[in-house]
């Protein structure tokens, strides 16, 4: 075991604070990355307040994390010291179920590792990216691409590929139209993949507030969903809908934006039910999907994706100790599009 820096929660609701702990010693198929940078995700503040449920104390959140392999064990093959890398939202699952089988990992039959807030293997707990150093089995650790700046690349690991997945799974591409709900962190990505993939997108926000960065990003077309008779205006105009929204909101309305056989993703997480009608998806043979993040393979592919489209997220970097402001700005909506952390300010 060895000494390791940190910023943790000590119990529900409590402010990030300066933390060690000991990480497991470099096994043979294991690799030790010196993070440079983390991104601060919302479900980060979920858990980190026990919003959900379940929390183990102390955590030390991030799922975005980049870095340099440091170390390698004996019999390590695929990466070498000095390589840039990254781990996303797990770092270990069964291996052996039919969902790892197929790369799923996301699915695993027995659970996935999370790379926080987990339990390992060994019987401890996980603790996650705002920190010095993490040592990852290699099977779960990405390459990256060369030439993008990594602390753009941090958010992918989760942002990334939960949008990416879906739009390549349901076949997303030229000629159809994709309305992308919400433009946060997520959203933001959707609207960068969609566009690469070659969809005609439009992104859809309660206020016009939003309008001058969907233009920069690229979107073809900006509605503001809050003025009366907008969502019935648009009712039935959409291949393919991306909801990234986790906050209550009517679901039928939305769903009549799809054509016949349009496909209405949900990446966002509402903490409260959602209605749905029947008849909204009867009556025009639509299909309601819910996808979470990516398998191992998907996620490499969605980085190579990214790499080759000169895609990252717009980011707002910051120091480790502004971390619990930038929870409060992330609450607020406050931040274009994604708080990350230069770990060096960690000392």
């Amino acid at each position: 075991m060895f000494r390791t820096k940190g910023f943790a929660a000590q119990q529900a609701g409590a402010a990030l604070a300066p933390f060690t702990f000991e990480r497991r010693e470099v096994g043979p198929n294991d690799i030790l990355i010196q993070i440079r940078y983390c991104g601060v995700c919302h479900s980060d503040i979920h858990q980190a307040r026990d919003e959900w449920g379940g929390a183990i104390f102390p955590m030390v959140p991030g799922h975005e994390i980049v870095g340099t392999v440091e170390q390698v064990g004996a019999a390590v093959n695929k990466f070498q010291i000095g390589d840039s890398v990254g781990v996303g939202c797990f770092v270990d699952s069964c291996r052996t179920c039919a969902s790892c089988a197929k790369g799923l990992e996301q699915y695993c039959e027995t659970g996935m590792i999370f790379t926080y807030n987990g339990m390992d293997k060994d019987g401890q707990p996980t603790y996650g990216g705002y920190s010095n150093h993490i040592v990852v089995d290699e099977q779960y650790v990405l390459t990256i691409s060369d030439g993008l700046p990594l602390e753009g690349v941090a958010p992918l690991l989760c942002a990334g590929i939960t949008t990416y997945s879906p739009l390549r799974q349901w076949g997303v591409g030229k000629g159809h139209t994709l309305a992308v709900v919400g433009l946060g962190g997520l959203g933001h990505m959707a609207v960068k993949i969609g566009l690469a993939m070659g969809a005609d997108v439009t992104v859809l926000s309660r206020s016009d507030s939003k309008r001058p960065d969907a233009v920069r990003l690229g979107a073809h077309d900006y509605v503001a969903t809050s003025q009366e008779g907008t969502l019935t205006r648009l009712a039935r105009n959409f291949d393919f809908v991306i909801d990234t929204i986790s906050a209550p909101h009517d679901l039928d309305a939305h769903l009549e934006l799809l054509k016949t056989d349009g496909t209405y993703i949900l990446v966002g997480a509402s903490p409260e039910s959602i209605p749905v009608s029947a008849f909204s998806l009867i009556l025009r043979r639509r299909r309601l999907v819910g996808s979470l993040i990516g398998g191992i393979r998907e996620t490499q592919e969605m980085l190579d994706f990214c790499g080759e489209h000169g895609l990252t997220s717009d980011v707002e970097v910051i120091p480790i100790s502004q971390i619990n402001e930038a929870y409060e700005r992330v609450i607020r909506g406050d931040v274009k599009f994604r708080f990350v952390i230069d770990m060096a300010s960690l000392g």
